[in-house]
């Protein structure tokens, strides 16, 4: 798999922004139920903070009458930094939604939106304002920010590679069963992963990790999710990429949502990408705690087709 080939300006995950028809029983549960606080609204809108997290927002949720993903955002160092990635964009061929500009989103900023191979929008911005946030408490188990998304794709090598020649990401580590790869982890900072891909039938919402405060507050979260009920699909265990542990449930729409904590920091000077092979159950739960993972638990996070993408989305 490639390396990145351009100098990255990215620097670090903000925000995933999704839609689906029942707007509020969605925006309940992320109150609620996972520990996410409301920051701004309006009608069909919810804006929700990680309590722990400067960012304005990490989740933006959305009413629509269909399922769908409807932006990735991302962070840069500066608005001159946001503005060399457009130009390079442009000059790659990529489709912009629009250039550089003042955001009218909640901590405003200056940001740039543009479509990626597959046809899901992304947005990378500076200098948006810093949210007032607090430390999370010990036994508090509410996210303290969230950490990774990751996404299915039907063309896992092309997208990847698009995302390391265009965004500077940079490929961390790789899942495999066999010969075959399955999954790839992608970094944008010294944290072992902020996005990544999985191989799936369709382009759609694989899930969304939130960061606890730790050991306890990982495990109290997810005490919590399996005493009212909500189907936990995996875990609780602890990777053995990234070394971050994970209990992944089912949102209100079906979309997978996981708790993790103590995501692994790597040494971008000596970092070389490994594969591990998940037909050994060590390469994906070092503890041998969680359910064991096969097809048909793999099969719960391949999500419905994404509605959101564009329907003709450039090469």
């Amino acid at each position: 798999m490639t390396t990145n080939t351009v100098a990255p300006l990215i620097t670090h995950l903000r925000h995933v922004d999704i839609a689906m028809p029942n707007f509020a029983e969605q925006r309940a549960f992320y109150q609620e139920t996972w520990g996410l606080t409301e920051t701004a609204h309006d009608s069909g809108v919810s804006f929700l903070a990680a309590e722990g997290s400067p960012e304005q927002y990490v989740v933006r949720l959305r009413q629509d009458g269909q399922k769908r993903t409807d932006l990735i955002a991302f962070g840069a160092p500066s608005p001159a930094d946001v503005d060399t990635l457009a130009e390079r964009l442009i000059a790659q061929g990529v489709r912009l939604i629009h250039e550089p500009r003042v955001m009218d989103t909640p901590g405003g900023g200056y940001g740039v939106r543009f479509f990626d191979n597959e046809g899901r929008v992304v947005e990378v911005s500076a200098d948006v304002a810093v949210r007032r946030h607090r430390k999370i408490e010990a036994r508090e188990p509410v996210p303290v920010k969230l950490s990774h998304v990751l996404m299915n794709t039907p063309t896992p090598e092309a997208t990847v590679r698009w995302y390391t020649d265009h965004l500077g990401f940079r490929l961390t580590d790789t899942m495999c069963i066999g010969d075959r790869e399955i999954m790839w982890f992608l970094r944008c900072n010294t944290f072992h992963h902020s996005f990544g891909f999985v191989r799936g039938p369709h382009a759609a919402f694989h899930h969304a990790s939130f960061e606890m405060r730790g050991i306890d507050e990982f495990m109290r979260g997810t005490g919590r999710l399996h005493r009212l009920g909500y189907e936990r699909l995996w875990g609780p265990g602890r990777h053995l990429a990234g070394d971050n542990s994970f209990s992944y449930f089912l949102d209100k729409a079906g979309n997978t949502v996981e708790y993790t904590t103590e995501v692994e920091t790597i040494d971008e000077d000596t970092w070389h990408p490994h594969l591990y092979d998940v037909r050994d159950p060590a390469n994906s739960d070092v503890w041998g705690t969680a359910n064991n993972m096969n097809e048909f638990v793999a099969a719960r996070s391949q999500n419905d087709v994404d509605r959101g993408l564009f329907v003709a989305p450039p090469m």
